[in-house]
């Protein structure tokens, strides 16, 4: 591995050589984007710090696939694939020229040149071909068909079309690959068609592929015992689901039957479902709309209508508190975190106190006697806040905050919900490197975990992990889930536990997660824009800003920019934050250090060229 845990410096990307004209076997040029038009229109764009070879189509230039794994930039033609017919609408493919095709202009090595892009690890696995509908085709449906909620949600300009993907790879149908580092929004978490997963579904599927918990079938038991082995006593009882959503809608029901309570307060910020109950929990606008949601109730006003009044009642979301972001919010300082990399905000707290943290727990009990009854049902809380609508995004609490908020919602008679890997937030199996589960990290034991996302590396799968106490209270009634526990699902979910052993995941979350955050820093300090490093492992956020002093969030026009040029260099990562503008990095747990190695080189670039712009 290059550049080791807390090296001084990272070593400089490797470049590809630039091209130079030798006789008619000359070598390929990398073509960023082809432009419609005819045999004369231009068609090669210039790559950031590259000159354009040539601005139109020589005669009888034609164009072949790059060989998968083949870097952006130069290369010898022998690593590219057999050739191919040369159409205008072809984007990313290789130019490969003869050069008793072009006038000695056209082959002169520009005075202009700068350096180039940084070279992509390579990749041993190949991609099938695509032979699926165009381009063009899927965006029609997507438009005609598919629910307009899509087209909001589509990231880029111009949007990627994935094809195939591998551990931490993604290819598009254009044959381009890409270093995946959302891991289709912190899901995949072994790795994209890991093949030992793989192996676990496809034996599955030709056992038997769906039946019922009515039945007693091996998988189920043996994934709910091997679960319940992963969390401290007494969370032993396992509720399989299908989704984030449905889990902590079961976790709010279990709650409130349990301690027969009614009011539940998580954090302003938080993202915990879609469901007309989650989105209670919920604290975004973008996520709201103009109905009813979260069936708490609350009397706003009651006089008597003998008197020409009305009574009003009014259905109001589960209760919000303050969210103790030491970046953004009122109160942090330089050493709240429990991280490898601290805010730049100064604090003069003696060692062992944390005023930011007595700051936050303060606005916890002032919701306490303000906004909610003495007995409440539950305190929702993610061990790192949601960062897909957090106002920061991958927020981090200051250390020992939840352990004091833990002891302020039980002496209210609430349990307490971490949400571990439920929606856009994935804390959870082994993510923060230090620990397998997030909560652990805060030195609590929560009553109810709920979790989705990496449980089954992308396959529909959630779980409630909660104690035989609560769970005898749940049982008064009958629950039933069709699909909960599903044969495929639970092989799938036990395969991917078992590989993260097996492959050592939780310690490469570590140890390339730290890497990462100790040298995104060193970025923060170079680049005035950067706010904020923050995270625990492979469960990262950079925060964006116009500038250090005012922490303004960075316009969505600037975030776009960089987030284009990251992806137009081989690297997909997310944005979050309630601005859109932290930038989120969860990569499958697979990732090596030259991966990360390019990422920040490419990051880098990006950054430094938004900044050459402004």
């Amino acid at each position: 591995m290059r550049g080791g845990i807390g090296s001084s410096s990272r070593p400089l990307p490797r470049l590809l050589p630039k091209p130079h004209c030798t006789g008619p076997s000359w070598t390929f040029l990398r073509v960023v984007s082809l432009l419609e038009g005819g045999p004369t229109s231009p068609f090669l764009r210039a790559e950031p710090g590259r000159v354009p070879w040539a601005k139109t189509r020589p005669p009888g230039a034609r164009l072949r696939a790059p060989t998968p794994g083949l870097a952006p930039g130069w290369g010898p033609a022998s690593t590219v694939s057999p050739w191919r017919s040369w159409t205008p609408a072809l984007f990313s493919r290789c130019l490969t020229l003869n050069c008793n095709d072009f006038t000695g202009a056209l082959c002169q090595k520009s005075a202009l040149t700068t350096k180039g892009l940084p070279e992509m690890p390579p990749c041993n696995f190949t991609p099938d071909e695509y032979k699926g509908m165009s381009k063009e085709r899927m965006m029609e449906i997507r438009r005609q068909n598919c629910n307009p909620m899509i087209m909001k949600v589509t990231y880029y300009k111009k949007p990627v079309f994935i094809h195939q993907g591998y551990m931490q790879w993604l290819w598009d149908v254009d044959g381009r690959r890409y270093l995946d580092l959302f891991a289709g929004v912190a899901t995949v978490s072994v790795g994209h068609c890991h093949p030992r997963v793989t192996a676990a579904a496809e034996e599955q599927l030709k056992r038997l592929w769906h039946t019922t918990n009515i039945y007693v079938y091996p998988p189920l038991h043996e994934y709910c015992k091997k679960l319940a082995s992963y969390f401290p006593d007494p969370l032993k009882v396992v509720y399989l689901t299908n989704s984030g959503s449905e889990a902590n809608d079961l976790a709010m029901l279990m709650a409130r039957l349990h301690t027969g309570n009614f009011d539940i307060i998580t954090f302003r910020g938080s993202y915990h479902g879609g469901s007309p109950q989650t989105m209670g929990l919920t604290s975004n606008a973008a996520y709201k709309y103009p109905i009813a949601n979260g069936l708490g109730c609350t009397t706003l006003l009651s006089l008597s209508p003998v008197f020409g009044l009305i009574q009003l009642t009014l259905f109001l979301p589960d209760k919000q508190t303050m969210c103790p972001d030491v970046f953004r919010g009122p109160w942090g300082g330089s050493h709240c975190r429990d991280s490898p990399v601290q805010t730049i905000r100064d604090c003069s707290c003696a060692q062992g106190q944390c005023m930011a943290n007595e700051q936050y727990i303060g606005q916890l009990k002032e919701t306490f006697a303000t906004s909610v009854p003495s007995r409440i049902a539950a305190f929702f809380g993610e061990p790192i806040q949601v960062p897909y609508s957090g106002v920061g995004g991958a927020v981090q609490y200051p250390k020992n905050y939840l352990k004091e908020a833990y002891k302020l919602v039980r002496e209210r008679g609430g349990v307490c919900i971490a949400d571990e890997a439920s929606r856009p937030v994935q804390t959870g199996f082994g993510r923060t490197g230090s620990h397998f589960w997030g909560f652990q990290g805060h030195d609590v034991i929560p009553d109810m975990v709920t979790m989705a996302k990496g449980i089954g590396n992308g396959f529909p799968m959630g779980a409630v992990v909660t104690t035989p106490e609560i769970a005898a209270s749940f049982a008064k009634g009958v629950h039933f889930n069709t699909f909960g526990g599903n044969p495929v699902a639970c092989v799938i979910a036990s395969s991917v536990l078992d590989t993260i052993k097996e492959d050592g995941a939780q310690q490469i979350s570590l140890d390339v997660g730290t890497y990462l955050m100790t040298e995104l820093a060193k970025l923060r300090d170079k680049y005035e824009i950067i706010g904020d490093v923050r995270g625990k492992g492979l469960q990262i956020g950079v925060e964006m800003v116009k500038d250090k002093a005012s922490r303004v969030p960075l316009p969505p026009e600037a975030m776009s920019e960089i987030f284009e040029d990251v992806k137009d260099m081989g690297v997909l990562i997310g944005k979050g934050g309630v601005y859109g503008q932290t930038f989120r990095i969860k990569p499958p747990m697979c990732i090596t250090m030259e991966d990360a190695d390019f990422f920040l080189a490419v990051f880098d670039k990006s950054v430094c060229n938004y900044m050459e712009k402004r």
